[in-house]
Parts: structure tokens; sequence; C-alpha cells
């Protein structure tokens, strides 16, 4: 609508200096030290929200991190419609490959680079927009409500308590999240999957005490050589998994699923350009799409021990440690996954050391229908902006919120990302294109719009 794109490109401007405040807002949940600015964080969301127009936000406390709630009513018997996000970020570490600060945003090339920039206040921040161009326009038709939390990127621990004791307050036809990536904006795409997650630490203990290498070396287990050895041994040839058990419950794509994901295009050269390797790894016969889609994987996402510093020190190290993450797919549980990597890694580990594995986070895999009301007005508004029709794809990250929001709330979940994977999530240099963060705010009010009609 001409009223809207008005609106937006005389307030463009406006848009991105608001996000850049927030960027500029270190909101680690991870970290202790930064829970003033969680605190912070979500009071700048709050007013931001109360600046677009909601009739009312407000901030929940919870166990841990807040949640900022906040909901536009135009009329009960309209559909309602609950945006989800989060206002924490990853930690930045490691610094010092940052190009720029983490929480000091620039703009290069088009490119808003900072930490939080895509995942997530960027994308959620264009839902906010999105609602103060449909309020400002006076063409919203349906009711919004907005959950906007802190401890995603810890695995929404006090999550789920707010929502069951919340139900009432965030009742709604349909949760609108976006928080994942698209092809390209040549190419637009919707996600109808994600993956779950099992996320585990291990401890590894040799001898009583750090030991000197030489006068003990060769009589004594290095616990990272065995814990080396234990993380080698959970991959076979064909890269994969050897945990007994750990496919048992996998939902098998089939060849007409498949079939469909081979439409998007993939160049394997400039996959490996970018990412700076020679050649491709994973589980023999799938395709990259299929590896970090439909497939289940498991990573170590860390690993440590002994002597770390400057110099040398030749110590034979009294511990080792790894975390660890598994994603899972439709009909894999993570209480299940979890119980079972844990004691696969206690059964491989040998008399000379002992170990230790704890669970840190799990969450569920979700697949959304295409047939729901709430995907097909995400897929037409999305072919409305982008003039092509965009390809239902299976995300390789995790939203374990999603499973929950169903379960408690009754209603279909649908996946609108605008990021690209190419956006250095989690990593050094997150951005977020400038391009993106517009034509989500230009595609958003189309949603609502098609929700409103067949919601």
């Amino acid at each position: 609508m001409d009223v809207w794109k008005d609106y937006q490109l005389k307030n463009k401007d406006r848009f991105l200096e608001e996000l850049l405040a927030l960027l500029r807002i270190p909101s680690v949940s991870a970290k202790s030290e930064h829970k003033p600015d969680m605190a912070a964080c979500a009071e700048a969301v709050k007013q931001r929200l109360l600046e677009a127009g909601v009739d009312k936000a407000e901030i929940h406390a919870t166990a841990g991190h807040p949640v900022v709630y906040a909901e536009k009513m135009v009329d009960p018997n309209k559909p309602t419609v609950l945006v989800y996000g989060h206002y924490d970020v990853q930690p930045a570490e490691p610094l010092e490959l940052w190009k720029s600060g983490p929480f000091e945003p620039v703009i290069i090339d088009g490119k808003i680079f900072a930490r939080g920039s895509c995942d997530d206040k960027g994308q959620f921040y264009m839902h906010v927009k999105a609602l103060e161009t449909l309020i400002k326009t006076n063409t919203l038709e349906n009711n919004i409500k907005f959950c906007i939390e802190g401890e995603e990127e810890v695995g929404s621990p006090n999550l789920s308590k707010f929502v069951k004791a919340n139900k009432e307050l965030l009742a709604a036809d349909c949760v609108l999240i976006s928080d994942s990536a698209m092809i390209s904006l040549d190419t637009p795409s919707l996600d109808i999957g994600l993956r779950g997650l099992s996320y585990i630490e291990v401890e590894v203990t040799g001898p009583n005490r750090d030991l000197h290498s030489g006068v003990y070396g060769g009589a004594v287990a290095n616990p990272i050589t065995i814990l080396a050895k234990m993380i080698a041994s959970l991959h076979d040839e064909n890269n994969h998994i050897t945990i007994p058990g750990f496919y048992d419950d996998v939902l098998e794509s089939s060849d007409d699923e498949r079939a469909l994901m081979a439409k998007a295009p993939f160049d394997e050269k400039e996959y490996k350009d970018d990412l700076g390797v020679k050649e491709l790894w994973g589980e023999k016969g799938f395709s990259t799409n299929e590896r970090t889609g439909i497939r289940p994987t498991l990573e170590l996402n860390g690993i440590w021990g002994g002597y770390t510093g400057e110099g040398a020190k030749t110590v034979l190290p009294s511990k080792a440690f790894a975390k660890i993450s598994a994603r899972l797919v439709p009909n894999q549980g993570s209480e299940k996954i979890t119980d079972l990597l844990i004691k696969h890694i206690e059964k491989i580990a040998p008399a000379y050391v002992t170990v230790k594995a704890t669970l840190h986070h799990g969450g569920e895999p979700y697949l959304t229908p295409i047939d729901s009301a709430a995907y097909k007005a995400a897929a037409k508004a999305m072919e409305t902006t982008f003039g092509k029709t965009p390809i239902p794809v299976r995300g390789g990250g995790s939203i374990p919120i999603c499973s929950l929001f169903e379960k408690e709330l009754d209603c279909k979940v649908v996946l609108m990302g605008f990021g690209l994977d190419s956006d250095n999530l989690h990593s050094p240099n997150e951005k977020f294109d400038l391009a993106n963060f517009y034509k989500g705010i230009e595609t958003i009010p189309y949603f609502h719009k098609f929700f409103a009609k067949e919601g």
C-alpha cells in the first residue's frame, strides 16, 4: 500500500537510528556482569513499543532476565497475532576478531555490523516499526501482541513458566517469529521447520592434580588426549553419529520433500569460498542443505584444559572439558537424546579417567504446516513485496520455544526470517543488511493485512 511505503520512506532514517541505539546496549544474557544492561535493554524495548503506539507495555520479572509484553487490541473479535523475539545477545568473544566494536554499530557497504544486529534485535525491531506503520496510517485490522524475552541465547530457562502462568495474556491465533534466515533477497524463503537441541558439558579427570609432564608423562593418562579420543569416536568414517539409538526416532524426509529442498539455489563454490574451506564435510548420502536442515548433528562447541597462556608450561593436566551439542529433527526428543548422549559418554570413558557429564539446556524440534492460515498469510505477504513465491525450507538452527507456544497457546507458529546465513550469527562481525531490515518492515504489514482476513 502506498500509504505504508510513504510513511516508511519518510521515517526510515529514524527507524535505523532507533535500532542502532538498541544495539549499543550490551545485553549479554550469559554473563552476570551484564544484568544491569539487560534491565536497561528491556526498558528501552518497552519505551520503543509505547512510542510505536501500543495500548500498554509491561516488564515482567522472571527468575532470570525480564520479559517485555505489549499489546495493541483493535477488536477482541478480530484475529490476534503474538510476535515473539528476544533482546538478549550472544557473548561477543573473541573480541580481537571484530573489525569494529561489537556494541559500537557501524554501517559498511549497506550492512549494520554489531552484536545482535540480526540475532535478534534487528529482526524483532522490524515488527515494532511495522506495527508503528499500521497504527500511524490507521490501517491496523487485527490485534497484535508482543513477547520479547531476555534469555533466548541461554535456552529460555524461565519462558516456559512465564507462558504457562500467562496463557490468557498471551492468547493468540498464531505466533509470528523473525529469528531465522531466508535464502536471499532474490530468492525469498520461509522456514517450515527448525531443529531441536541437546547441549551438555563434559568434564574428564585424570590425576588428582596437574603433574610435571616429564616426570609423569607416559605413565599417567592425559585427560585432554582421552577426551579427544572419546569425541573423535562419536562419528564413523561416513560422518554418521555412532551413539546407539541416536537415529531411532528420526522422521525421514520423503523423496518429494527432498526434491522440493533441492529447488533452493545452492552454489557450492560460493559456499566454500565464503567460509574459507577447501572441502565440505558431513553425513554421507545427503546434500549440504539436507545436512543442515533434515538431518540431526553432533558438534563440539568448545574444548579446553591444561595450560593455554603465553609461552610454555610443561604440564600434564588434571582435567579436560568440552561442550557438546546435538541438533535434533522431528520426532527426536531432547530429553531422550540427552540421556543417550550422557550415558554413551560415560560408557566409552576408559578406566584411567573419571567422567562427569551435565545438561546445559535443550529444546524440541518444530515443524509448521504450510496449509495453515498463518503460513499462507506469510507466503502471500512475501510474494507481494518480493514478486516471487517464497520457497519453503527447513532451518538448521533451534528456537526451542516454538513447540512450547504451540502446546501452551494452542496455535501455530510461522517463521518469517529476513536474515541471511552469511550474517555471522554467534560469530565476530555479525551483520544485518539494511536492505533486509527495510524489506522486513515493508513486508510484515502485509502479513497482518492478509492474516486479518484469513486468520
